[in-house]
């Protein structure tokens, strides 16, 4: 398949709409399924690329939260070596393990940031169109803030992953993703230590390597977990049907959102697998601490 490279300038208008959010057939979480309403907004195309984060670090100086040491006053029990700068860095395991466990394939990893996503020797230099990753919350709130953007509700992230498809399981229908034409940049092999790569890509790929839901927009699914400013509940209760939209920081999470926060990460990325994260899906949601970053999380804009 062919695409055409996408304008990083570009967002998709979305009229304001109502639509079946959350899905009880996979987990918890997930459900009820229940009527919630968007009012009108613009989206970014695809998720914030290296080249266009390095733009807004190189104008502003911007520091991430992943290359700043831990304060020694918060944490004193540390060594000055266990305080350094550095972030979660996937490794495949040499086998099959315990999926139950997932410190067998995330390394606390010094030196590694959204420059250097794994670390000290790795780069983005062939990366400037792969979604840039590394970036905690408090990293994308600014970059939204620079750009004269915003981050997206969850809802509105879910309304804009499913492309008009509503109720449906998937962005692009019921079926499961066929191997032969992937419809997103998921985990194809046996997770966590074999894998095939999607279209090539065992990891990040480029924005435009997959097609484009049915408003036009490229990874919604897949590729990287995207932060949202919705605090992550338990399920969805009947709150959040009614949350209110007008918030440029979401309901219930202010600018200065603590880094115990655990907030709503929408999307899925190239990590997920049917037998251990089988949230590839619009309704599927994760919960995140606003401080974290990692090698599989990202983020796009809204207005």
């Amino acid at each position: 398949m062919s695409l055409s490279a996408p304008d990083p300038t570009v967002m998709v208008a979305l009229p304001a709409g109502t639509f079946r959010m959350g899905s009880e057939n996979f987990y918890p979480e997930e459900a009820p399924v229940h009527l919630a309403s968007v009012r009108g907004f613009e989206i970014d195309v695809h998720p914030v690329t290296n080249e266009q984060f390095a733009a807004f670090a190189e104008a502003t100086g911007y520091i991430c939260v992943a290359e700043r040491d831990l304060d020694a006053t918060e944490f004193p029990q540390l060594s000055d070596a266990e305080r350094a700068a550095g972030s979660l860095v996937f490794t495949p395991t040499e086998g099959p393990v315990d999926l139950k466990n997932w410190r067998a394939w995330w390394r606390w990893q010094t030196g590694a940031n959204w420059r250097r996503p794994a670390g000290p020797g790795s780069t983005i230099d062939s990366l400037a169109r792969h979604p840039v990753v590394q970036v905690s919350f408090e990293d994308a709130q600014a970059y939204a803030r620079w750009a004269g953007k915003r981050l997206p509700t969850e809802i509105e992230f879910e309304y804009a992953a499913r492309g008009g498809l509503d109720g449906a399981d998937y962005s692009w229908g019921d079926a499961e993703p066929d191997p032969r034409d992937l419809p997103a940049n998921t985990w194809q092999g046996d997770f966590p230590y074999r894998n095939i790569g999607a279209r090539g890509f065992a990891g990040t790929s480029a924005v435009g390597s997959f097609a484009a839901n049915g408003y036009g927009l490229l990874d919604m699914i897949g590729n990287v977990w995207e932060w949202t400013t919705s605090k992550f509940t338990a399920d969805h209760g009947a709150s959040v049907a009614t949350a209110p939209e007008s918030c440029a920081c979401g309901p219930g999470v202010s600018p200065g959102a603590g880094p115990e926060t655990r907030l709503v990460l929408k999307g899925g990325s190239h990590l997920c697998a049917p037998e251990y994260c089988h949230r590839y899906r619009p309704a599927a949601r994760s919960p995140q601490t606003a401080d974290s970053a990692t090698t599989h999380i990202g983020f796009r804009c809204v207005r």
